[in-house]
């Protein structure tokens, strides 16, 4: 067991640390969640949980926020900036969240670095402890933030998630060495707030495996891309309960195509029963997508402990 996999399955305790947490944002006409790479994943899925409650909420990656904001949005004085990263060292999102206050807009800081830039640059600060032993590849910081995130919108996250998401990532690892098996094109779909969190799969197993992945909103997926299933196809479908039977059916069609389907809360070749409603499932997934791409990488002997040309913190000179 190396480092990566042994932090995805030891992040639970973490997560029960942050829960309860009083993170809660109030007022302002619009959320804008701002993050770059996965935190720009997680921003979009908080942004669709965000406007379900009844928020008003977009995602905006860090670097246009930080350089045409009024491509998005033109009034700060009525804006809430929530702006994501780990490190709190993310050059564009600390540069957004710099430019954001001196605009007028009120920034809350989501970060597992309480001593870092962006907590210095926020009006609030939203923090909780990550692993000690976390890599250069996001594992446990990535689920916290959004276990943050929707505390922070209002969602009550029930004790139970941790032990619910170590189920479901235990049951998708038992299955995937026959899953993965001669399978090279990987696809992540999901709707509403689980595209964020596609997204974040997909992102996941391309920067630990180096393998090439897409994502993509499940009916999207007919509309072009659809030309690529083969035999060497492994789709992974997030299937939401408010769109399931029209998602059954295209993984039908995907099945009929040579795709292997990863079915996480409903049928595939594997199908993987999940026992949260939608609010929760963007949260209950991730390890199981975490775990996902360190099983691609070992398959194809790579290490996630330092994978190729990335870094812990991304500083632009």
């Amino acid at each position: 067991m190396n480092t990566t996999e042994k932090v995805i399955f030891e992040q639970f305790p973490y997560w029960e640390k942050a829960i309860g947490a009083n993170t809660s944002v109030e007022g302002a006409e619009l959320l804008v969640f701002v993050g770059c790479g996965t935190s720009y994943n997680l921003a979009l899925s908080l942004a669709a949980y965000a406007n379900m409650s009844g928020r008003k909420a977009i995602a905006v990656p860090g670097a246009e926020w930080q350089s045409r904001p009024s491509a998005f949005w033109s009034d700060w004085q009525a804006t809430h900036v929530i702006a994501l990263s780990r490190s709190g060292e993310t050059t564009e999102t600390v540069a957004a969240a710099k430019a954001s206050r001196k605009a007028g807009a009120f920034v809350t800081a989501i970060t597992v670095e309480a001593e870092s830039s962006l907590a210095r640059n926020c009006d609030r600060l939203v923090t909780s402890e990550t692993h000690p032993q976390e890599g250069i590849v996001m594992t446990v910081s990535a689920s916290l933030m959004v276990l943050l995130g929707m505390q922070a919108i209002g969602q009550p996250i029930p004790g139970s998630i941790g032990a619910s998401a170590r189920k479901l990532a235990n049951a998708l690892d038992a299955v995937l060495p026959t899953i993965i098996a001669d399978r090279s094109h990987f696809v992540f779909l999901g709707g509403g707030p689980l595209f964020g969190v596609a997204l974040e799969g997909a992102l996941k197993l391309m920067e630990m495996s180096q393998t090439m992945t897409q994502a993509f909103h499940p009916l999207e997926y007919r509309h072009g891309p659809i030309s690529l299933v083969d035999e060497k196809t492994a789709v992974v479908m997030l299937y939401s309960s408010d769109q399931k039977e029209a998602e059954v059916k295209l993984v039908e069609e995907l099945r009929e195509k040579g795709a292997a389907v990863i079915g996480i809360g409903g049928p595939g070749d594997v199908g993987l029963p999940i026992d949260v409603d939608l609010s929760l499932t963007g949260l209950l997934v991730l390890p199981a997508l975490q775990i996902l791409g360190e099983r691609v990488a070992q398959a194809r002997q790579i290490d996630t402990v330092s994978p190729r040309h990335l870094t812990k913190v991304v500083k632009l000179a």
